[in-house]
């Protein structure tokens, strides 16, 4: 047991983002349900209240400011086996599209700044709209959902083109399938379960808005990884570090490589653009991998 523990926290050291936030989004579905099982067997009846009173985001705008962490943990909350399998689906498949043209930062940034767009709508919506003014004091949501569909409809702004192969069915672009998912979501919004939809729309919003932003030169994450390092207490080495000057000649050839790299970059992403991503050579599709690590 001690075995299988360990190979758990090495691989979540070492695995990449999408590693970790799958074990996060494991870890509390797993957490919830050995408390649920315990709550049973010890006949707490209301631990699952406390559980989802405590992590669920909900629409009552003053329980918000009093337990402001429900906009983030609402995210990594499961409570249903299926709920999970189907959301960690959709992150495997979205996050492995999403690392071949970004970073594992960007990947963390959007889901966590997605599932808040989500979040907010959600609490928006519920506070605006007559049809919620019964709910809107118990209400509340959870799930990555909002989250993976920031990231699938972000890969999808960004490579429109590119072929995505369906059994029995063929080659569908992942600007079609990204379109499917928004239309039926919305078309979805219905007495049964319209905050889930309302999130995942805000989610699919932030993603699409991540991309053409990043286009023009401003890339969200920077800013939020930027916020989030002001929370970093870990204590700084007193060891100075002593940098070696470059000669001007070793700038001039990096300068030379680096923008020699773009433009073979620029070059690939264009050939995906026109004719999606299967379309690109062998050494073509290494030299984009490499260089989204």
């Amino acid at each position: 047991m001690n075995t299988i523990w360990n190979d758990i926290k090495s691989n979540f050291k070492t695995g990449n983002s999408f590693t970790k936030l799958l074990y996060i989004n494991i870890a509390f579905f797993l957490t919830y349900k050995i408390l649920s099982v315990f709550g049973f067997l010890f006949s707490v009846n209301n631990i699952d209240y406390y559980i989802k009173n405590y992590l669920n985001l909900p629409t009552n705008t003053s329980i918000v400011i009093r337990k402001p962490w429900t906009i983030i943990s609402y995210m990594f909350v499961h409570t249903e086996f299926l709920h999970i399998l189907f959301n960690m689906i959709w992150l495997h498949f979205g996050s492995k599209l999403f690392l071949q043209y970004f970073n594992g930062k960007q990947l963390v940034s959007t889901y966590i700044l997605g599932g808040i767009t989500g979040g907010l709508f959600f609490i928006i919506s519920y506070n605006i709209f007559p049809a919620f003014s019964r709910e809107v004091v118990t209400a509340t949501a959870l799930g990555a959902s909002a989250s993976v569909l920031a990231i699938f409809v972000a890969i999808a702004t960004y490579a429109p083109n590119v072929n995505i192969q369906f059994p029995f069915i063929g080659n569908i672009k992942i600007k079609h399938i990204a379109i499917a998912l928004v239309v039926l979501d919305f078309l979805s919004i219905s007495p049964e379960n319209p905050g889930g939809h309302i999130s995942h729309l805000g989610g699919a919003l932030y993603g699409f808005i991540f991309i053409i932003l990043l286009k023009k030169g401003t890339d969200l994450s920077v800013n939020f990884h930027n916020f989030n390092s002001l929370f970093n207490f870990k204590k700084k080495s007193k060891l100075r570090k002593v940098h070696k000057k470059r000669k001007r000649t070793d700038d001039d050839h990096y300068r030379k490589e680096k923008a020699n790299r773009q433009k073979k970059i620029n070059s690939i992403l264009e050939k995906i653009s026109k004719s999606g991503y299967d379309s690109l050579t062998k050494q073509e599709k290494e030299l984009l991998f490499k260089e989204s690590k």
